[in-house]
Parts: structure tokens; C-alpha cells; sequence
């Protein structure tokens, strides 16, 4: 279980007097982290040692402050996108709240061949990140604490949607994801629970089971952390080598080129609604004035107003493009998955879908398996705020939004874009035909295939 949906406002105090709703489980996280900056704790929380706790004995025992509970949940290994959670948390309680900072590596969801025991412990670490970020206790449990007497013969099943994408790939996986959530939150009796969107299909069946089976904590989803090159913050991206890391850029750079596309997409059917069929007698007529480049313009613009939406195709086009250069890299990129899902159920979305969607990917580089994901929204009723770059993630150092403006490991906000997310160039046209009648919408649309980081290729 990684720290990686959903409350209208992270970094608004609880109050502790009202019961917390678990969220709906089709709504992503309306985590606004504010300015996506995070500012030093509070100089009215109290510096103290953070205590640490090995026992449910001992974790019962800690003192309740008169506001709310937080808990983040953690296998321990924490880095920045760690500590985005624990400072959200926080921020969220306020001074007079608590926050809890599980570490606990659940050997319930880890496979056959999977990385459980060479998954990095560095308890003492661990707990001096977490005291730094402002928790107050770590609760860090054995095994046998967790599961005395051995694994569990009754455990909780994630369902139909347990069994897609990382379900797929890792049977089994979100069943015991969920077990150990569950023990956590009854061990800690937090009244938030905060989790980090990086793990996306995660943070769905976490949020899915509170509401289910009506677990008294409200899910917050956290953005996700990136390191300036783009790279989504994990544990796991120790184990790259130099090559190797290079190589993973391409996870994020292929969710950019979607992001970026889908944008340009959307900027150009805004275009097209703006002048209608028009386009169409302008293309040909610049086309015979030999004016090709306009002509290719008013071309495009002509196909998004005679044509139904496209964004899903287009979006997972430009993905795909990317991904499959990174596969021909030293070292390669093996894919796993790309999908392009609804936030609520996972299932992948069709191509005249409208609203928001989750693009997930997963990969291995080496022998290290990698996840990524974005959130885009499709169709009327785009916000302006989403049409161009910004992708609910935040980056480990700048702490401002990614992209210029329109739009557990855990995570929090993007800086301007690297070269490495780098937007996608706006979609170019194919040359307009001057034998197309102008009558006639164009047949296909224009496309411009996208390199390994996002260059045209």
C-alpha cells in the first residue's frame, strides 16, 4: 500500500464537531492544496519528539487532541511526496488536530516475484521526515501486530473493480491493499485519511470501500509529486540507473502529449464552432491560391466543425506514440498498460466520451515496474482552467502549477514544464486537397506523430 480522492479542500481545517462523510467514490479529489505551496508547519504546533509506536496498545494509549485525527498511511521509504501528505494533513487539522504517519510494509499485497523483500526500510528516516513534516506519531507495527496468529483468513474484497489494470497485472493486489487499510484505519480511529492520486486506482477502491461499507473517515486525495524532470515520485525509483531513468521519462512524457493534444484538440474545435462550415469554402479557396499553409489551417478547422469529438482517440493516440519509441530506447520501456478510464468504476471510456477520465500507465524499465497517471476532462463543459497545461500534479521543488495555464507513493504541484514534460506542438494539417469539394468535410484528421519526451517525431 502506497500513500498515493478526494475533499473539497485539503487545506481546509476539519471541524472536528461534525462527522466526517466518506467521499463518493466516482469523484475525484477536489484537493485544491491552495496555491500548491507548501509553507512551514505552523509555529503554534508544538515542536516535541514524535513519538513511536510499535504496538495498537501503544497507539491507543497516545492522547487525543481536541481537534480532529489525521492519519497518512505509508510502507515506509518516504520522500517529498510523503511528506506533501503529512503536510496537508497538517494543515487540515490545524494545530490543535493530530496527525498519525503510518509505516508498515503489508506483505498481503505484494505477488509472486514481486519486490517485497528488497522494498527499502528506513525506519529511522522515516521518522525524522515525518517529524519535520508535522506528525505527531508513528505508528510503525510489526507483521505479527498487524496480523497476529499469520495472514488473515477473512479479508476484503475489492471487486469487479480490484480486477482491472493493476488488478490485472498483480491478482490479488487491492484485496490486500484494502485488508490493511482497513485494520489501519480501525487501529488509528483517524477522522481523515489522506492519500496520494499517483496511486489513482488506489485511492478509487480505498475511497469505494469507505463509502461501501461506511467507514466514518472522509478519503482526501493529494496531487501528485514530481521531481523537475517529470518524473512521478516513488520509492521504486531508486532502483534506476542512470539509462534506466532515462528511459522512465516517457511515462510522463506520454500522459503530457495526451494533455497537450487533448488541449489543442479542444482549442480548435473551439475554433471551428466559432466559424462553423465556412472553413470549408475557405480551405479551397486559399488552397488555389496557393496560400498551403493557410490552406492546411482553415483545413483542420474545417474537420473539428464538421466532425464529432474525438479527445479520447486523440488522447490515447498521442500517448501511445510516445510509449512506443520509448520501447525501442536502451534500455526499452515495457509497457504493461495505457488506459484511458472513468474515475468511478475504471472501465475504459469510448471514444465520444465527455467528462472527466483518468489516463493510467504502468511500465517496467529493468526489473522496476513503474505507474503513472492524469486527470482530463473531455467535451462541454471544459473548465478554461483545464484547457492547457495543468494536470493536478505538483512538483518536489518549485511548488507552482505545471504549465502556463489552462488545463504513494504520494504527491503535490507541477512546476513550468521540463523538457521532459514539455508540452506536445498543436496538431498539424494535412496539405487540404484542392479536388475536395468545398462542401465536402475534410476525411481525416490531422495528426503529428510525437517522440519518446514529447518532440515531434
Amino acid at each position: 500500500m502506497t500513500s498515493s480522492p478526494q475533499s473539497p479542500d485539503p487545506a481546509r481545517p476539519l471541524d472536528a464537531s461534525r462527522d466526517a462523510q466518506p467521499m463518493d467514490a466516482g469523484r475525484e479529489a477536489q484537493s485544491t492544496e491552495a496555491s500548491h505551496q507548501d509553507p512551514p508547519v505552523d509555529a503554534s504546533h508544538p515542536a516535541h519528539p514524535t513519538p513511536l509506536v510499535h504496538t495498537a496498545a501503544a497507539l491507543r494509549a497516545l492522547p487525543r487532541r481536541a481537534g480532529a485525527r489525521a492519519v497518512v498511511m505509508t510502507m515506509g521509504a518516504l520522500h517529498e511526496g510523503h511528506a506533501t501528505l503529512v503536510r496537508a494533513a497538517r494543515r487540515r487539522v490545524g494545530p490543535q488536530g493530530q496527525v498519525v504517519v503510518t509505516v508498515f510494509v503489508n506483505p498481503l499485497q505484494f505477488g509472486a516475484g514481486e519486490d517485497l523483500d528488497r522494498y527499502p526500510r528506513t525506519l529511522d528516516a522515516d521518522v525524522e521526515l515525518a517529524v519535520a513534516a508535522g506528525a505527531d506519531a508513528v505508528f510503525a507495527p510489526s507483521v505479527d501486530e498487524v496480523y497476529p496468529g499469520g495472514e488473515p483468513q477473512i479479508r476484503i474484497a475489492a471487486g469487479p473493480m480490484g480486477t482491472l489494470l493493476e488488478g490485472a497485472s498483480r491478482p490479488g493486489h487491492f484485496d490486500g491493499v484494502l485488508t490493511v487499510v482497513a485494520k489501519l484505519l480501525h487501529l488509528s480511529a483517524p477522522d481523515l485519511a489522506l492519500y496520494g492520486q499517483k496511486d489513482a486506482q488506489q485511492l478509487a477502491v480505498i475511497t469505494r470501500m469507505a463509502a461501501d461499507l461506511n467507514f466514518p473517515v472522509e478519503i482526501i486525495g493529494v496531487p501528485t509529486v514530481r521531481e523537475e524532470d517529470g518524473l512521478a515520485l516513488s520509492s521504486r525509483n531508486r532502483y534506476l540507473s542512470v539509462p534506466e531513468r532515462s528511459t522512465a521519462l516517457a511515462l510522463s512524457a506520454a500522459l503530457f502529449a495526451a494533455r497537450d493534444r487533448l488541449a489543442a484538440e479542444e482549442a480548435l474545435r473551439a475554433r471551428a464552432a466559432s466559424v462553423g462550415h465556412a472553413a470549408q469554402h475557405r480551405s479551397a479557396a486559399l488552397a488555389a491560391l496557393g496560400e498551403d499553409r493557410a490552406a492546411a489551417d482553415a483545413h483542420a478547422v474545417a474537420y473539428a466543425a464538421a466532425g464529432p469529438p474525438h479527445g479520447p482517440s486523440v488522447a490515447r493516440a498521442a500517448a501511445r506514440a510516445v510509449l512506443a519509441d520509448a520501447a525501442r530506447l536502451d534500455p526499452p520501456l515495457t509497457l504493461d498498460y495505457l488506459a484511458l478510464v472513468d474515475p468511478s468504476d475504471f472501465t475504459e471510456v469510448p471514444d465520444a466520451y465527455e467528462g472527466e477520465a483518468i489516463l493510467a500507465v504502468a511500465a517496467k524499465v529493468g526489473t522496476t515496474r513503474l505507474i503513472d497517471n492524469i486527470r482530463l476532462v473531455f467535451g462541454a463543459g471544459r473548465p478554461q482552467a483545464t484547457a492547457a497545461h495543468q494536470d493536478g500534479t505538483t512538483t518536489q521543488d518549485s511548488g507552482t502549477t505545471r504549465g502556463s495555464g489552462t488545463t504513494q507513493g504520494p504527491t503535490t504541484d507541477a512546476a513550468a514544464a521540463t523538457p521532459a514534460a514539455s508540452p506536445a506542438p498543436a496538431p498539424s494539417a494535412a496539405p487540404a486537397s484542392t479536388s475536395t469539394p468545398a462542401s465536402t468535410a475534410p476525411a481525416t484528421p490531422p495528426t503529428t506523430p510525437q517522440g519518446p519526451l514529447g518532440a515531434t517525431r
